[in-house]
C-alpha cells in the first residue's frame, strides 16, 4: 500500500552542475525537493518507486543500481539510482512496465532516463538509504487509463510503498517559454497544484491529456501514476513550491 509520496520537478537545471551560473535561480525548489523526500524517508516504506517520464528508449522498468549521465548537457556527471551494486540481484519493476509503456524487460546495461537520472541525483543528494529503489520511465503519450493501471500495480509491489513522481508541469508560461505563451497554461498549471496540494486523486486522473501534451506538461503521465497507486490510501498533501522560473511549471509535493 503507499504510505507516502513525493512529486518533483524533472529539469536537469535542477542539478547545480548543469545550471551553472543560473543554479542559486532553483535554491528554493531544491530546498522543497529535500523537504519532500524527508517525508519518504519518515513514512520508513519497504519500497520506493521512482517514475519519472521518459522517451521510448527510457521507458518501462530501472532496476536499482541503474546509471544515470549528464554528460548530453555538458556536464562529466555520473549518478546511480539507489545502492550501485543491486542491479543484478533486484529485477525492477517489471510487472509495471507494460502498463507504463515499456518495450521490454529492465535492462541493468541502460541508462537512466533524464528525469530518472534527476531523481538518483536527488536522493544521492540528500543521502537516502531507508529502502531499496526501483524506476520506471513513463511514456508522455500514454493514456490515462494505463497510467492509472500501473499506479495501481506500484502500489501493490509492497506492504509499505512510497513513490516520488517526476515531471514538470506546463512549458508554455511565458514568451521565452519553451513552448512560448499559452493563455491556459496559468489555469492548467494552477489546477494541478490545488489537485497535488490536496491529495485529490480524482482531480489528477480526470487531468485533460489533450490539453496537457499542448501545454508539453511532461508531468501529467507520472501524475496519473500516482493517482492509481494512491487510490484508497487516504493520503493527506501539502504543496511545497509552485513556481515558473523559466516559463515552465515547477511544482514539489508531499503526501503522507
Amino acid at each position: 500500500m503507499l504510505v507516502a509520496a513525493a512529486v518533483c520537478p524533472c529539469p536537469p537545471l535542477l542539478v547545480p552542475d548543469v545550471a551553472a551560473g543560473a543554479a542559486p535561480e532553483l535554491d528554493a525548489a531544491r530546498a522543497a525537493c529535500t523537504d519532500a523526500l524527508g517525508v519518504l524517508a519518515a513514512s520508513r516504506p519497504d519500497l520506493l518507486v521512482v517514475v519519472g517520464p521518459a522517451e521510448e528508449s527510457g521507458r518501462g522498468p530501472h532496476p536499482e543500481g541503474t546509471r544515470g549521465s549528464f554528460s548530453d548537457f555538458g556536464v562529466a556527471l555520473d549518478v546511480c539510482l539507489g545502492r550501485p551494486d543491486a542491479a543484478r540481484r533486484n529485477p525492477g519493476g517489471a510487472s509495471a512496465s507494460a502498463e507504463a509503456g515499456g518495450t521490454g524487460p529492465s535492462a541493468p546495461e541502460r541508462e537512466l532516463p533524464p528525469s530518472l537520472a534527476v531523481a538518483a541525483w536527488l536522493l544521492e543528494r540528500t543521502g537516502w538509504s531507508d529502502a531499496p529503489v526501483e524506476g520506471l520511465g513513463v511514456g508522455e503519450p500514454l493514456e490515462a487509463e494505463r497510467c492509472v493501471r500501473a499506479g495501481e500495480q506500484i502500489g501493490g509491489r509492497a506492504g509499505r510503498v512510497a513513490v516520488l513522481v517526476m515531471g514538470d508541469a506546463s512549458a508554455c508560461r511565458t514568451v521565452k517559454a519553451p513552448g512560448y505563451l499559452d493563455e491556459r497554461a496559468t489555469d492548467f498549471d494552477a489546477e494541478v497544484a490545488r489537485a497535488l496540494g490536496a491529495a485529490d486523486v480524482a482531480a489528477l486522473k480526470a487531468l485533460d491529456t489533450s490539453l496537457a501534451y499542448e501545454l508539453k506538461a511532461a508531468g501529467r503521465a507520472p501524475w496519473q501514476v500516482l493517482a492509481g497507486a494512491a487510490e484508497g490510501a487516504g493520503l493527506g498533501g501539502a504543496l511545497l513550491y509552485d513556481d515558473a522560473p523559466y516559463g515552465v511549471g515547477y511544482l514539489v509535493a508531499a503526501w503522507s
